[in-house]
C-alpha cells in the first residue's frame, strides 16, 4: 500500500483518487476551495460527450468514448441525474457540409454512434433548427457533474479530504524518494504526488520543480438561458458544426435536466485564472498571459475570430444573432444571462493551443496539464489513466 497526494478536487482529481483507492492505495485530496468542484467541473454546460470531434487514436478520442459509457453508467449506480438524450450538430449553410461529412467520417472511426440526416429528418428531432443537413449523435446526453463530485467524495469517506487546503511548497522528501507537500496545516507526506489542478496545474508543476511542457491561458465562456416562455424552441442539444482550427465548439443549445435551455458560451481570454465576470482582475495572471510568447502568436494568428468573440461577449444582440444561425426564432430578447465558466486551456510557446489531454511525469509525479472538455465526460477514464501512470513511476 503507498500513499498518493492528490493536488485538486475537481471530478478529474476525485477520479484519480477514487481509482487510487481501489487499487489499494491511500490518497490525500488538497483542495484550496472550500467546496468540490468549484471551478471547471461545477461552471461548465454538463453534457456528456460522444467523443466524435477528437482526432482518432489520441487520449481525447480513446477516453471520451470510454468515458461516455462509464460516467453514464456510474450515475446510474449512484443515483446521479443523467439522460442519454442525443444531440444534433447542424450545417446552416451548403459551405458547411463538407465539414459536417468529416466530421462523420470522424465519428465513424472513433466508434461513435451517429448518421447523417437530412433537412427534413432533422427537424423532426428539432422542428425550428436551420440545417441543410445535419448529424445525429445518440450517445450525447446531460448530466449533473457537480452531483458526481459528490458520490466520488462519498466513496472516499474513509480517506483523507481536506477543502480550504491550498499548497504553499511541494519538496521531494530528504529521505523515503517521495514528496513533501507544504499546506497552512502543516507538511503531507507521502510515496507520490498526483497534480490535478486545473487552472493553476502549470504552477503546482513549478512548485514541484517541474518545467511544464505547457502554459495554461484561462478563457471565460459565457452563457445565456433562454426565457422560460420561449424553451419550446429547442427540445434537445443543438450544435453547429465547429472550426477544426480551434479547440472551441462554438455557441450551442443545451436542454438542460431541469428543462432549462443553456446556450453558449463564447470564448473570450479572462483577466483572472479564475475570472467569471470581465471585471474580475488580477494583475499578476494578466502579467503571466502577456509574458508569455505564446499568448501573442496565437493573438496574431486568430486576431479577427478573438474580436469577434469578445465582441459577442459584450453585445446581447451579436450573440442572439449567432443563435439564430442555428434556431432562427431565437432573439436578443429571448435570452437571458447566466453563469460563465472558465476554460484552462494549455498553450505551448509557439502559440499552438494543445488539442489533447496533456500528462507529464517526474519522479514520483504525475501532472495533468491539460483537462478541458471533455474533461468531466472523461474522468473515470482520465483516474484510470493517471494512476496507471503513477503506479507506472514505481516500477
Amino acid at each position: 500500500m503507498r500513499r498518493v497526494v492528490v493536488i485538486g478536487g475537481g471530478i478529474v482529481g476525485l477520479s484519480t483518487a477514487r481509482d487510487l483507492v481501489k487499487r489499494g492505495h491511500d490518497v490525500v485530496v488538497l483542495e484550496k476551495e472550500p467546496r468540490w468542484a468549484a471551478h471547471q467541473t461545477g461552471h461548465n454546460s454538463n453534457v456528456v460527450h460522444a467523443g466524435l470531434y477528437y482526432k482518432p487514436g489520441s487520449l481525447k478520442a480513446r477516453l471520451s468514448v470510454a468515458g461516455n459509457a462509464s460516467i453514464v453508467a456510474y450515475a446510474r449506480e449512484h443515483g446521479v441525474p443523467v439522460e442519454v438524450c442525443g444531440k444534433l450538430v447542424v450545417a446552416t449553410s451548403r459551405d458547411e457540409v463538407p465539414r459536417l461529412e468529416a466530421l462523420a467520417d470522424r465519428a465513424e472511426a472513433n466508434g461513435v454512434p451517429a448518421r447523417r440526416v437530412s433537412a427534413a429528418e432533422a427537424r423532426e428531432y428539432e422542428p425550428e433548427v436551420a440545417a441543410v443537413a445535419a448529424l445525429r449523435v445518440e450517445s450525447t446526453g446531460i448530466i449533473d457533474f457537480p452531483a458526481v463530485c459528490a458520490a466520488l467524495v462519498r466513496e472516499l469517506a474513509d480517506q483523507d479530504l481536506r477543502l480550504g487546503t491550498p499548497v504553499l511548497g511541494i519538496r521531494r522528501a530528504l529521505s523515503g524518494g517521495g514528496v513533501e507537500v507544504a499546506t497552512p496545516s502543516g507538511v503531507v507526506r507521502a510515496d507520490a504526488l498526483v497534480n490535478c489542478a486545473g487552472l493553476h496545474a502549470d504552477r503546482v508543476a513549478r512548485l514541484a520543480g517541474v518545467t511544464p511542457s505547457a502554459a495554461i491561458v484561462p478563457f471565460r465562456g459565457e452563457y445565456y438561458e433562454l426565457r422560460p416562455d420561449r424553451r419550446h424552441l429547442v427540445r434537445g442539444l443543438i450544435y453547429p458544426v465547429p472550426d477544426p482550427a480551434l479547440p472551441f465548439l462554438g455557441v450551442h443549445l443545451t436542454r438542460m435536466l431541469d428543462g432549462s435551455v443553456h446556450a453558449g458560451p463564447n470564448a473570450v481570454l479572462a483577466l483572472r485564472r479564475e475570472g467569471y465576470r470581465w471585471r474580475d482582475f488580477s494583475f499578476g495572471d494578466v502579467l503571466d498571459v502577456a509574458r508569455f510568447p505564446g499568448t501573442w502568436r496565437l493573438a496574431r494568428r486568430f486576431a479577427r475570430t478573438g474580436a469577434e468573440e469578445v465582441l459577442r461577449s459584450l453585445s446581447r444582440r451579436r450573440f442572439a444573432a449567432s443563435l439564430a444561425r442555428l434556431v432562427p426564432a431565437v432573439g436578443e430578447d429571448d435570452l437571458v444571462r447566466a453563469g460563465a465558466g472558465v476554460r484552462a486551456q494549455a498553450m505551448r510557446s509557439d502559440g499552438s493551443l494543445v488539442d489533447d489531454f496533456l500528462v507529464d511525469t517526474a519522479p514520483r509525479q504525475v501532472h495533468v496539464l491539460n483537462a478541458p472538455s471533455p474533461a468531466a465526460t472523461s474522468a473515470l477514464e482520465i483516474g484510470r489513466h493517471v494512476a496507471d501512470r503513477v503506479e507506472a513511476g514505481w516500477a
